[in-house]
């Protein structure tokens, strides 16, 4: 892993430590000082991850309208992409990964845009997929319809993971770790429970997500501590 992301990871987990110790400081406080401070805890969200817009990461435009949705997602659908599992963790990689979605997504399936609203790469970087869905994340009042799995684009936010994960690879650390913070993520800003996170293969006759499938208890598990 480069220093960079290393770097980044570590600001990440140190704010949701933050948190913790945020609580343990308050077990000290006097009983109305420590009501009032746990009151403050179990609103706060988690951490809100590093996540690179598309303008950041330089997506060609959509062709033709994004649909915009005034209510929120129920639920999360996990994917990966069937990309090569590669060794290269860098931010870099991270942006040129969502070039070649993109590119998959408007030229071969001929799609408006990015059918999934996020990608985690294998270095554990966020990036936008389809335009407007970081807005709406942060606004936690709406999300943009997705095409992403068939019957559920319109109910679910699609995240989708860097590499293929069908024929016994695993997600390294660094992705997994950042899978489950922006899930904890989307969870809070969307009112979606922890239990609701699923797989593709879940509402589709498809191999997709692979091992993430078998890892979505543990996901629940700990997406739901994250929210705890």
């Amino acid at each position: 892993m480069n220093a960079e992301n290393a770097l980044r990871r570590r600001l990440l987990l140190a704010g949701a430590a933050g948190l913790t110790a945020a609580t343990a400081t308050a077990a000290a406080l006097p009983r109305t000082a420590q009501a009032q401070s746990s009151a403050h805890a179990k609103a706060a969200d988690p951490v809100e991850p590093d996540i690179d817009n598309t303008r950041t990461w330089g997506a060609r435009s959509p062709r033709g309208s994004i649909s915009r949705l005034s209510y929120r997602p129920n639920r999360i659908i996990v994917h990966h992409t069937v990309s090569a599992n590669t060794s290269d963790f860098s931010r870099t990689q991270a942006h040129s990964h969502a070039h070649w979605v993109q590119d998959l997504h408007m030229d071969k399936n001929g799609w408006v845009d990015t059918g999934y609203h996020f990608l985690v790469s294998r270095g554990g970087w966020i990036t936008e997929g389809r335009h407007g869905s970081l807005q709406a994340l942060t606004t936690g009042s709406g999300f943009v319809l997705g095409a992403h799995t068939s019957g559920q684009n319109d109910q679910a936010v699609g995240i989708a993971n860097e590499g293929s994960y069908h024929a016994g690879a695993t997600p390294p650390r660094a992705q997994w770790e950042v899978l489950v913070a922006l899930c904890a993520y989307t969870c809070a800003r969307y009112g979606v429970p922890a239990t609701r996170l699923y797989g593709h293969k879940d509402y589709g006759d498809t191999l997709c997500p692979g091992v993430f499938h078998d890892m979505l208890p543990r996901l629940r598990d700990e997406v739901g501590a994250a929210l705890a």
